[in-house]
């Protein structure tokens, strides 16, 4: 059987379409044409399974027959190109830290470009270049001049525009914080963004055109995860519902989490808690008690959870009541974060406890509050 890259390249559109992700012809059109493989760089990091933690050791393409490289190429897989601002290329043999930069899997790429509904004719800024795969696809369907793409990372940004000069493509590539947009080419009818953000910037909602769209991955630091898709309004505001698809992508680097200094824990009051902590494990749970006490950190799991936040020191504890069958919580410092999670969590459990999509999101220039069921039903303030 032929293993050439336009062979793989249609085995990856037909297994897209098998999986539910990719239903648009014009996008399946974009994957057969655009090589992945050009955009994947001369190494990837691969987690190191003989060690525990975030342990890396980089696959450099040279070592590899082309047909394995080619095949790495167009599996379906997230491939990590940078941890900790090292680029693969230049790493040693084993590299200690978190991913900062990665070519996404295709899938989840394609469902990002059909969930914001880009289309032919559209005009699109894009949040995160990244390796710059999903630029290449969107150039290659709607033109090179249809699109702007800004990416925070210096090495990762220049990574980018060579792979997608030697692929032939040449959109709008701005080096910068991708928070403040890029008015030189607004307005655009589509604005999607591949990091994920704690709140919509206001910039964002300047550029993109009374109809138009934002799509973008809230996220925050326990981390809970919604994907936004809004419509902007002639009044500046913007509107829409949390989609069904569970997308998490890597933070924008100014919404990351803070540095976590030295800490002691089981300081405070302690009380029975009025909610089960394993609720928290659930994604959505998760996401809910975000809403509740959104500059917490969530470490630990199941019954025994620890809420921190960095900023005030205050701190929350839980664990087994070894008495009965319910569960302990100690509170310390200015902000009550584990009665605020259980206000939010009985909240959503009230309503039947829906996924993300039953919530919605409103922003506009006084604040921007997450709904649940209808924008007069319960809200949340995000940190904006």
């Amino acid at each position: 059987m032929s293993t050439t890259p336009m062979h793989l390249r249609q085995e990856l559109v037909a297994l897209l379409a098998r999986e539910g992700a990719l239903t648009d012809p014009g996008w399946g059109r974009a994957v057969e044409v655009v090589q992945r493989e050009r955009f994947l760089g001369e190494a990837l990091f691969c987690r190191d399974a003989s060690m525990a933690g975030d342990h890396w050791h980089s696959i450099r393409r040279s070592h590899l027959p082309e047909g394995k490289w080619w095949e790495m190429a167009y599996s379906d897989k997230t491939w990590i190109t940078q941890v900790d601002g090292i680029p693969a290329e230049t790493a040693g043999t084993i590299t200690v830290g978190a991913p900062t930069s990665s070519s996404t899997m295709p899938s989840l790429v394609v469902a990002m470009l059909e969930r914001a509904g880009i289309g032919d004719g559209d005009k699109v800024l894009e949040i995160g270049t990244g390796t710059g795969y999903s630029t290449a696809l969107m150039c290659e369907r709607l033109g090179d001049g249809q699109v702007t793409s800004i990416e925070y990372d210096h090495h990762a940004a220049a990574r980018a525009r060579l792979a997608l000069e030697d692929s032939g493509y040449a959109p709008t590539l701005v080096v910068g914080d991708g928070l403040a947009g890029y008015d030189e080419n607004a307005e655009y009818d589509r604005l999607i963004a591949t990091c994920s953000v704690r709140y919509i910037p206001l910039s964002w909602m300047e550029q993109v055109r009374d109809g138009g769209t934002i799509t973008a991955p809230l996220s925050g630091w326990m981390p809970g995860d919604a994907l936004a898709h809004l419509t902007l309004a002639d009044d500046g505001s913007a509107c829409g519902r949390f989609l069904l698809d569970d997308f998490a992508f890597m933070p924008a680097r100014p919404h990351a989490r803070p540095p976590r200094s030295s800490y002691v824990i089981g300081l405070g009051d302690e009380r029975e808690s009025r909610i089960d902590p394993n609720v928290l494990d659930d994604s959505t749970g998760r996401f809910v008690a975000q809403l509740g006490a959104p500059s917490a950190e969530k470490l630990g799991f199941g019954d025994e959870i620890i809420l921190l936040d960095v900023a005030t020191g205050s701190q929350a504890t839980t664990r087994r009541d070894p008495k009965d069958e319910g569960w302990l919580v100690r509170q310390h410092g200015p902000l009550r974060l584990w009665q605020a999670v259980e206000d939010a969590v009985l909240t959503w459990q009230h309503a039947g406890s829906p996924h993300q999509s039953g919530f919605g999101l409103t922003v506009t220039r006084q604040g921007q509050r997450v709904w649940l069921g209808d924008p007069d039903g319960p809200t949340w303030n995000l940190p904006a």
